[in-house]
């Protein structure tokens, strides 16, 4: 009888909910193009209140333009960057950001130029502090086919030997201590946490890293959360919420894209009475339900904001309101 009870516990999903039910709030957000549509949904996810959104387009609507957007030394909130880009018909924020400095901590392309990089070095921790290691972080592309892709890449670094090209790898990397070795030239360390889970790429053991990026628009953020259309969170792979921290709850900002190349862009709500927001399982678990084949998080909190013609969709968790940031994802149409 015990053994029976081991055996169904260990068939108990960890994180599981009900499909949410998305209503179609398009008339909110006029004027739209018809392969633009709006959902939102205040359906619980658990015990807590909940609110979310979420914005699909079609990639293969040559009248829609998918770019980016940074501010150079400062940040700037994402009705600015609106302002600025003369009314796109989406801002969304994007990368992580260094508040000291302003400058992003990801990378960001547009016009199929590298203009932010990832953060390079990380120091080790006690013992490990005399070590410096390199994290390879998630990023969302688009190329000029305008087909999605979701990698964990390497953009070397803007202070010293900036890399024209982003590289990016379809399996997730272990981070690379750079105090022993050099990135270039560097065997990976792949991570195999997830063996039993994902199917290698067919060249996986070519020189350890896939071709150049050929991508038209970036941007990055971290962890990745859905890959080859299953639940893959990389947050120790890429040194981000690792721990205990993957069960926090936030408001957060997240990407992917469907088997039929449809692009979703999913902000949810957080750290208000309406609205306690979504650990990075629950916010996986609703990208692959609303079929994204690959998917990552980007940054949250209180930089979670998405904008439709101007118009928020969730309410920001700063006091202030929305909260600057140096770099955004921008949908316009041609």
């Amino acid at each position: 009888m015990l053994r029976k009870f081991f055996i169904v516990l260990f068939l108990i999903p960890t994180f599981s909910f009900a499909q949410l039910k998305w209503q179609n709030v398009d008339s909110l957000y006029q004027p739209l193009p018809k392969s633009v549509h709006v959902f939102y949904t205040d359906q619980p996810i658990d015990t807590g209140s909940f609110r979310a959104f979420y914005v699909i387009a079609d990639l293969k609507n040559k009248k829609l333009l998918f770019t980016t957007d940074t501010s150079y030394k400062r940040r700037l909130t994402p009705f600015q960057f609106y302002n600025k880009n003369k009314q796109p018909l989406v801002v969304v924020n994007g990368t992580f950001f260094s508040f000291e400095t302003n400058k992003n901590l990801n990378i960001v392309v547009k016009d199929g130029k590298t203009i932010a990089y990832n953060r390079f070095a990380y120091k080790g921790k006690a013992s490990d502090s005399v070590n410096q290691y390199y994290v390879f972080r998630a990023a969302i592309g688009i190329s000029k086919k305008r087909r999605a892709d979701v990698a964990w890449t390497y953009s070397g670094y803007d202070s010293c030997c900036p890399t024209k090209d982003v590289s990016a790898h379809q399996w997730p990397l272990l981070p690379t201590n750079l105090t022993q070795s050099h990135v270039d030239g560097l065997e990976l360390n792949f991570s195999s946490r997830f063996d039993s889970v994902l199917t290698k790429p067919d060249n996986f053991f070519i020189n350890g890293r896939s071709s150049n990026w050929k991508v038209q628009t970036a941007i990055g953020g971290g962890p990745v959360l859905v890959q080859q259309g299953k639940i893959v969170i990389t947050n120790e792979e890429e040194n981000m919420f690792t721990g205990k921290a993957i069960n926090d709850k936030h408001p957060r900002t997240a990407m992917g894209y469907t088997q039929d190349n449809k692009l979703i862009i999913l902000v949810i709500q957080g750290r208000s009475e309406s609205s306690g927001g979504a650990t990075l399982k629950q916010e996986a678990q609703i990208l692959k339900d609303l079929g994204c084949v690959e998917a990552l998080n980007l940054d949250g909190g209180g930089s979670s904001c998405l904008l439709i013609n101007g118009k928020e969709t969730i309410k920001p968790s700063d006091k202030e309101g929305q909260r600057a940031v140096p770099a955004v994802f921008i949908i316009k149409q041609n």
